[in-house]
């Protein structure tokens, strides 16, 4: 491989179901062939709310998915993110969303996907996708979801390359190393994740102030 080539994504969906063989493993399963079409690796692992996720850092992308019942994020993948390990070996991943709904979708993106969200914080997120109930079999929206990942995953890793190259002034550099130890390798990472995310390739005091008042809030 090339220093311009691209290796495969290795991907995993985390998802709830009810159902067993419903349509969101229907849905699950075509989402999943999609991306093998692409040329990724794909898994998928059914989500448990005790369950132990270290394995999820063997992977690029991380597609978290569920239906919603009763205004309410299927219970098992809420509960992974809020009593599992699953949130912490999400650090650094890019993330995809996806929800099953029968609501109209402004009211899912408002009400539903915020319940995912709200534990992504200092997650790229690649794409975002209300499935209404005729679009479960929908080859096209399906195929418009997993187009929108694979854009933005090339453009994340564009990025990336790019924030390689990462600069630090004497001044930021002095604020770091002027923190305690337990909490500045913390926030050297939360400002990078920052820098890539916003084309900044030069952290200095302006930068570490933006970045505190951002939704990242470290």
């Amino acid at each position: 491989m090339t220093g311009n080539e691209q290796r495969p994504i290795r991907a995993i969906i985390l998802y709830d179901s009810k159902t067993s063989g419903g349509s969101t493993d229907r849905l699950i399963d075509s989402i999943g062939h999609e991306l093998a079409e692409t040329g990724a690796y794909v898994e998928k692992a059914k989500c448990r709310a005790n369950a132990d996720y270290s394995f999820v850092k063997e992977f690029d992308v991380v597609i978290l998915g569920a239906p919603v019942y009763y205004l309410v994020v299927s219970s098992q993948l809420l509960g992974a993110l809020v009593q599992s390990n699953l949130k912490k070996n999400l650090r650094g991943k890019k993330i995809a969303l996806f929800l099953a709904c029968g609501s109209p979708e402004p009211m899912a993106i408002t009400m539903y996907l915020p319940q995912l969200k709200v534990h992504l914080m200092r997650n790229r997120i690649l794409a975002e996708k209300i499935f209404a109930p005729h679009q479960m079999d929908d080859p096209d929206a399906i195929s418009e979801f997993v187009e929108e990942i694979e854009v933005e995953y090339a453009r994340a890793i564009r990025t990336r390359n790019r924030a390689s190259k990462l600069e630090w002034s004497d001044e930021a550099l002095e604020m770091l190393n002027a923190m305690p130890s337990f909490i500045s390798g913390k926030i050297k990472s939360s400002l990078e994740i920052y820098a890539e995310q916003n084309g900044i390739s030069l952290i200095t005091p302006e930068v570490l102030d933006i970045a505190r008042s951002s939704p990242m809030g470290f």
